[in-house]
């Protein structure tokens, strides 16, 4: 399988890490999937697949500068088509898990002209602000340890060994995103080798969740998206809730939803012939079996 890696920059300036899998016709591009490219390079096998680091995270340039990193999540966007005139692709498919399912929809909804095909895994909610009822999201005794658990570690002394106290976040945290945790281990996102992955929280709080909130979605902004996207969602997810994946599915104009049952986050740990094989299916240009319209929560 041919396989390259580099940098690129973005219209500002800042360099963002890639790496492209195989030489297929078709372009799939997974932005910050590196932590979750193992579980999904197989689709490199019949098709050009990119997948990079988006700003300030992981490998990418260490952003410094504000004004650089001031729009948040629509920078994301915006730097995802500078990733797309790089690799000199007119119409690529985008597959997004967690925030960044939120972000590839974005994206089809600003630049519809270059997609073709749109994959949301376990997406975070268009509205931050919803809430939702308790048989659409999973915040049950595990969420509740854990986030006691994340407190108590926010509330000791600054660390004199950064990588390790990353990696003991990560030991918490990942409780969350299975549903069994006994499947905790399968998660290794952490990443805790590279400075800007030390450091996402601040980030995190500091710039992208303020911009996810302040996006304001409309009807009309969904209408553009006229794209087929195929939104999966685990029913025990704990950090995107279900009822948002149902929301995108409903909102968004040529979109279904595959609901995998008893799944958390990562469903394709839990269900992962259902979620691989759909996802292989409808990038492939069909809608796999058990993809339903939902209406809106």
């Amino acid at each position: 399988m041919a396989s390259d890696e580099g940098y690129l920059l973005t219209d500002d300036g800042v360099r963002l890490y890639f790496r492209k899998l195989g030489s297929g016709a078709r372009t799939l591009v997974i932005p910050n999937g590196m932590c979750i490219l193992e579980a999904f390079d197989y689709l490199a096998d019949t098709r050009t697949l990119i997948v990079y680091d988006v700003r300030n995270r992981g490998q990418s340039e260490t952003v410094t500068d504000p004004a650089k990193l001031a729009r948040g999540i629509e920078q994301d966007v915006d730097d995802l088509d500078a990733v797309r005139r790089h690799h000199a692709v007119d119409r690529l498919d985008l597959l997004g898990h967690s925030y960044i399912g939120l972000m590839v929809a974005l994206y089809a909804i600003r630049y519809p002209a270059h997609v073709n095909r749109v994959v949301q895994i376990g997406p975070a909610q268009a509205d931050a602000l919803k809430e939702y009822p308790a048989h659409l999201r999973n915040n049950d005794a595990t969420f509740a340890e854990v986030m006691a658990r994340v407190a108590q570690l926010q509330k000791e002394p600054r660390p004199t060994d950064p990588e390790a106290a990353c990696r003991r976040f990560w030991d918490v945290l990942k409780h969350i995103y299975v549903a069994d945790s006994r499947d905790a281990d399968r998660i290794d996102w952490g990443r805790c080798h590279l400075p800007n992955e030390r450091n996402l929280m601040p980030y995190w709080m500091g710039t992208i969740l303020p911009s996810i909130r302040g996006l304001g979605l409309r009807p009309a902004d969904y209408a553009k998206a006229r794209v087929p996207v195929l939104t999966i969602h685990g029913t025990k997810d704990r950090s995107a809730p279900y009822g948002g994946g149902r929301d995108w599915a409903a909102m968004l104009p040529q979109a279904r939803l595959l609901t995998v049952h008893n799944a958390s986050h990562a469903p394709w740990i839990e269900s992962p012939a259902e979620v691989f094989d759909a996802v292989k299916v409808f990038l492939d240009g069909k809608w796999p079996a058990g993809a339903q319209a939902a209406t809106q929560v």
